[in-house]
């Protein structure tokens, strides 16, 4: 690689990135022609944007490519395989060969894993799906408002990395609350609201408000806990105290608070960086003055936070800052999983040893956990059975068959496994746990 610019880069300030601009910047701050130029290749085939933010005070450009922070939402080549990276390629001089090129590629990378698209999405009376909204769990709905299908920055691991690529057919998104209204109605057994996307705090206070007014209007005093996904104190943290509807957004929250609903804020934190700001901290100073309880989520990831150490000191910054460790994820079988992939006893010791630096107030994150299409599946450790057999002992924590949630099985044994789909079942009785299996390819 190039040596690095010596000279001060401008800052980008308020600014949004994306696209070609990426490649762009990575040659102002890098001076490397061929990591822009993979750049660029890159960018065509997955959505990547960064904010102001993370481009001025996240990213060491000293240390770039091998930041973590950079390789968090910068395109790199091996995200992708050789073969797909020459197609696209080759492919950049013609507009039309570009676009099968992609689309291609993409179909490659399993868009929609899970079946997030068939089998989690609920429908209507006359059997029609409802748009928008996602039902897997008896009593949580997901709910992805139009508005809020963007994010201030992407992270490159994401497993809706479909949602940003601008086509529809794989997008999921609602027209607004009277649908979800009209199924939380039908549906009373639901207590858990999950606004996700893309980020909802991307949206303005006044759009997000009729979602706010609607859940909290009589009828649907079911819905107990109303759950909102966000990366915003990490990567625009001026969207909770300086955006000119900041003090708005602050009372809306406050509103779910009042009215007597545990309002969930579900931060997803990859680097402990990501909390060193001032700024952030504020950001997220200011969402617990509304009463909300923040929680933190994020995948184990290779080349950002797979390492005991990392976890521990975020999860150690995040209780300071009042922030609750809930999930450690499994770096799901979509997008640029051989790019950010471990194997699962890798991320099971690095959980382990992360816990184990931790006093009890810092041991609440349950990991790691694989979202698979049947549910929540988390890996408790690497077992030595009699006459000396390894194996995986697993649990779901959430499942579609909610019979199978909490009970103790097991799977053989396999150094290179990273995905559910990879895992066999042990015995006869561990079978009637892996429901599907046929269709995310394992047995």
């Amino acid at each position: 690689m190039s040596a690095v610019h010596t000279v001060a880069p401008s800052p980008v300030g308020t600014r949004t990135l994306s696209g070609r601009r990426l490649a762009a910047l990575v040659r102002e701050r890098c001076g490397d022609e061929q990591l822009a130029h993979d750049v660029d290749v890159v960018a065509r085939i997955l959505p990547f944007k960064v904010s102001g933010h993370v481009v001025d005070e996240l990213i060491d450009w000293s240390r770039a490519p091998d930041d973590p922070l950079y390789r968090l939402v910068f395109p790199h080549r091996d995200m992708v395989t050789p073969d797909q990276y020459a197609a696209v390629e080759r492919a950049l001089a013609s507009p039309g060969a570009l676009r099968a090129a992609v689309a291609e590629v993409r179909r490659q990378l399993n868009p929609h894993p899970g079946d997030q698209l068939t089998r989690n999405v609920p429908h209507g009376p006359d059997g029609s799906p409802v748009d928008g909204l996602q039902h897997k769990y008896a009593r949580t709905v997901l709910v992805f408002p139009r508005q809020g299908q963007t994010c201030h920055s992407y992270c490159a691991y994401c497993f809706r990395w479909a949602q940003f690529v601008g086509e529809p057919d794989l997008r999921m998104a609602d027209d607004g609350p009277a649908a979800m209204t009209a199924y939380l109605r039908r549906h009373p057994e639901v207590t858990d609201v999950l606004f996700t996307g893309g980020d909802p705090l991307v949206m303005r206070a006044e759009i997000l408000r009729p979602y706010v007014d609607a859940l909290l209007a009589p009828g649907l005093e079911h819905v107990v806990t109303v759950r909102i996904g966000t990366k915003a104190p990490l990567f625009h943290p001026a969207r909770l105290t300086a955006a000119p509807d900041a003090p708005a957004l602050l009372r809306l929250l406050e509103r779910v608070v009042a009215a007597g609903r545990h309002l969930a804020v579900m931060l997803h934190i990859s680097h402990p960086r990501e909390l060193a700001p001032d700024t952030t901290r504020a950001a997220l100073a200011a969402l617990r003055g509304t009463g909300a309880q923040l929680r933190s989520q994020a995948p184990v990831i290779r080349h950002v936070n797979d390492s005991a150490e990392t976890w521990a000191e975020s999860w150690r910054a995040q209780v300071a800052l009042g922030v609750h460790p809930y999930y450690l994820f499994v770096e799901r079988d979509t997008g640029a999983q051989r790019y950010f992939g471990l194997p699962l006893h890798r991320a099971y010791e690095i959980h382990r040893d992360a816990v184990e630096a931790l006093s009890g107030l810092g041991r609440t994150a349950r990991g790691p956990v694989m979202s698979t299409t049947e549910g929540k599946v988390i890996v408790d450790g690497v077992t030595e059975l009699p006459g000396g057999e390894r194996a995986f002992a697993l649990r779901y924590l959430q499942a579609r068959e909610s019979g199978l949630v909490g009970r103790p099985f097991h799977a053989h044994w396999d150094a290179e496994a990273q995905w559910w789909s990879q895992l066999r079942p042990l015995g006869s009785y561990d079978r009637r746990f892996f429901p599907g299996a046929d269709r995310e390819g394992g047995l």
